[in-house]
Parts: structure tokens; C-alpha cells; sequence
């Protein structure tokens, strides 16, 4: 359990708050790139640690981000013209590029000084892993952008689902690393098989193991944690185990262990203090990894099926109870939810849109989530005491942090097993 206050300190990530200038320290992925891809295409509104934004490809094919309201009158540029190199704003026909300059003020006098005072707050970005990733911190002060964990090399299939979601970002990341539940809540998915190490079929993944209590181990790390779910396997389960270890990488990635055919990972970030933005991402080999139509398909996250093709919303809520089929699970399905993202944002959601931390009870199986909320909390005190952020040192490259799955002799180390799992180094 936390305090109200190391609650809040975990929960609030707008402007000025300890949590929020965490994140600031860090490049944080705004968007997608398909989102932004046509030259002169339609703006795009950007929410992201409490602000909002708008992005948009001018006819150069550059990328701009910019404050959402337009400095004149401050209406909102996510509905304005984005034309010849520029995007103007629809109330006074002031034009701004891609770095914010003013090219063009159409209610101004020919000649107006004005035009040379006016600098809209524009935000550096760069495209790399499927994503827009932007520096919402200090200007002048972003570091050189590393790959991340999940794109390691720049070569590999990158494959992105998202789905905006009514809940606080630890809620959701809390859900990413905790091993214990799939075996429950996604066990109609995840299914118990005699095979020698995590597969994935066409419509579900296959797993060594029945063990439904597996034993937690933790290790702190410089960009956030690990730690190892062991469980018995169902073959040579006298001389191995199933270890399946995951990475937490602070503020934003989870690595998942893998199947044997590609990697996973989730990118959570807080679109404010109630309301998150979650990619469930498929990543490895081109030729083994499934691509985003099949991937979404896979996961029930579809825009126009299963999402709101513009603002990522799912369709499925708690007033329709997640398309939850109750003569499946009479059948044997657990849940009765089609997608394994779709069963975890129902139990998200399902707590409300902030998890009071004051009331819950937790056990044995926790102790992944006791270490994120003890790790997150006092990380973000230490920024607020002035400190950098954890996972901010340059030394750290995430292209060599990797998630882990297999069959083990007992005994063996588990915090060196991933390591094999690195498919590149900086």
C-alpha cells in the first residue's frame, strides 16, 4: 500500500509535477508515424503529459509539432490548413512552419513588424521504430536519441496496436509487469501446452507450464528493473524450471518475454493524470514477425472494428461490459473478452480512472508491482529534489536490454539469461 501522498506522486504527470519532469527528462513517443505520413495530410492532435499538441507533414515531407492553440486568438490548429510548407490557422489565416516561425499573417498589415515577434513554442522530434518521438522538456536541452529495447537495431519488423485507454498510466503499466496474472485472466489465450519453449500460433500463444503461482524475484537496475516469474515446467519439471523474465525501462516500455517466433513489448504514456495511451507492440525478424494489419487483427484492436479510427478509443467499455460473450465462457473461455490487450484494459478500467494505492491488499505473487511503485516513487522525488532522471544516464543503451522465456536447469542465474536475448549492441 502507498500513502495518499506517494500516490500522487506515482499518479500525476502534468507540468510541474515530479512525476510529469520525470518524463520530461526523457524523448517520449507521441504518436505514430502512419498517423503523419502524407505530406500536406490531415493534422494531428498530440496529448501527452498534459499538453496538447498538434503534428503535421508539410509538403517538404518535414515533420512539425507545435502547440495546439495558435498564438494570435488562440483557436486550435489541429483544425487548420496544412499547405505549402506551413499550417494556417483557420480564424486569421496565420501560418506557422514546421519550427514555429510566422510566414504568413493575412489579418495583418502588409509589412507588420509583428511577423518577426512571433515564435510559436515548436517541440524537436525524430521518427524511429514505427514511432514520432518528441522532447517535451527543456528546449535546447534533448539528448541524442537512442534506439529503444524494442528496435534495437532499426532493421527489425516493428509492429504497433494502440488503444487510448481511461486510466491512469501506472494502472497499466502495473498490469504490463505482472507475470502472475496471465495465467488466469489470459489462460484462454496463453494456453498450457507440452512444448519445449513459448510458441505463438495464428490465434493464440502456447506455454511450457500449468503453474499458475509463480515464484518472483526482482533486481534493481540503473534504467528501472528486472525480474524473473519461475514457474515448474510440464516437461523435466524434477530437474528445470520456467523462467520468464521482464524488464521494466523507465518511465515508459515494458519488454514481455517472448515467443520463439518474435518479441513484445508495451509503450505506455500518459495522455494526462486519467487517461493513457497504450502500444502493445509484436517486433523481431521481418520474415517471423507478424505485420501491424495481422498483428491488430490478432489482438482485437482494429480502427473502424474494434478502436475509433481518430482518437484510438476502444469501442469496448465498462457500460458494454468489453463485448464480454458470457455463453463462451460457459463454454470454457475465461473471460469471455476476445484480444488479450481487450482483458487487461477491462481490469484497468474496471478500478476507476486512479487507483487509490491506500486500499489494496497485496501478496506474494506482488512483488514486481511492490518494486515499481517503491522505484517510481522515489524516483520521482529525487527529480523534485533536483536530481536526473532515472534512465538518463548516457551510459545506458536500451538496445542491449532484452526480455527472456525458456526451460532452465534449477539453479540456474536468471538475471544473466537475457543477456542471449540482445540482438545488437550499440
Amino acid at each position: 500500500m502507498l500513502s495518499p501522498q506517494e500516490n500522487n506522486t506515482l499518479t500525476r504527470v502534468g507540468p510541474g509535477t515530479p512525476m510529469g519532469t520525470l518524463m520530461r527528462q526523457h524523448w517520449t513517443p507521441v504518436c505514430l508515424s502512419e498517423e503523419v505520413a502524407e505530406p500536406d495530410g490531415t493534422p494531428v492532435l498530440i496529448e501527452a503529459l498534459g499538453t496538447r499538441m498538434v503534428a503535421f507533414r508539410d509538403s517538404k515531407g518535414r515533420l512539425g509539432l507545435l502547440d495546439e492553440l495558435c498564438p494570435h486568438r488562440l483557436a486550435s490548429l489541429v483544425l487548420g490548413r496544412n499547405e505549402e510548407c506551413g499550417l494556417r490557422c483557420l480564424y486569421h489565416g496565420w501560418k506557422f512552419d514546421v519550427e514555429g516561425n510566422v510566414v504568413a499573417m493575412s489579418s495583418e498589415p502588409e509589412g507588420s513588424p509583428l511577423m518577426s515577434k512571433v515564435k510559436h513554442r515548436a517541440y524537436e522530434t525524430t521518427e524511429f521504430g514505427g514511432f514520432v518521438w518528441a522532447w517535451l522538456g527543456e528546449q535546447g536541452q534533448a539528448p541524442e536519441f537512442r534506439p529503444p529495447a524494442f528496435c534495437p537495431t532499426g532493421t527489425e519488423r516493428v509492429s504497433i496496436l494502440k488503444i487510448r485507454i481511461p486510466a491512469n498510466w501506472a494502472q497499466i503499466t502495473e498490469g504490463q509487469i505482472d507475470s502472475a496474472h496471465s495465467s488466469s485472466l489470459h489462460s484462454s489465450d496463453m494456453v498450457p501446452a507440452p512444448v519445449d519453449s513459448a510458441g505463438a500460433t495464428a490465434t493464440n500463444w502456447l506455454r511450457p507450464s500449468t503453474d499458475r503461482s509463480p515464484r518472483m524475484q526482482a533486481h534493481t537496475t540503473n534504467y528501472g528493473f528486472q525480474y524473473a516469474a519461475i514457474r515448474r515446467p510440464i516437461k523435466k519439471a524434477a530437474t528445470h524450471d520456467y523462467i520468464r523474465v521482464t524488464q521494466y525501462v523507465a518511465p515508459y516500455t515494458s519488454l514481455i518475454p517472448p515467443n520463439t517466433s518474435y518479441n513484445v513489448a508495451t509503450v505506455i504514456v500518459p495522455i494526462d493524470d486519467t487517461s493513457s495511451m497504450f502500444h502493445f507492440i509484436a517486433w523481431g525478424k521481418p520474415e517471423e514477425t507478424p505485420d501491424t494489419q495481422t498483428w491488430r487483427a490478432f489482438a482485437h484492436a482494429v480502427p473502424g472494428q474494434d478502436l475509433d479510427p481518430v482518437t484510438w478509443a476502444t469501442y469496448a467499455t465498462m457500460d458494454n461490459r468489453f463485448r464480454q460473450d458470457r455463453a463462451r465462457m460457459k463454454d470454457g473461455n475465461f473471460t469471455g473478452i476476445a484480444g488479450i490487450p481487450n482483458q487487461d484494459i477491462a481490469m484497468w478500467v474496471s478500478m476507476g480512472p486512479i487507483v487509490d494505492r491506500t486500499h489494496d491488499i497485496l501478496g506474494a505473487s506482488d512483488i514486481a508491482i511492490v518494486e515499481f511503485r517503491r522505484l517510481m516513487v522515489d524516483a520521482a522525488t529525487a527529480v523534485a529534489a533536483g536530481a536526473p532522471a532515472i534512465g538518463t544516464d548516457p551510459g545506458i543503451r536500451q538496445a542491449q536490454i532484452a526480455s527472456y522465456q525458456g526451460v532452465v536447469p534449477k539453479g540456474t542465474d536468471w538475471r544473466e539469461l537475457w543477456k542471449g536475448n540482445v540482438l545488437a549492441a550499440e
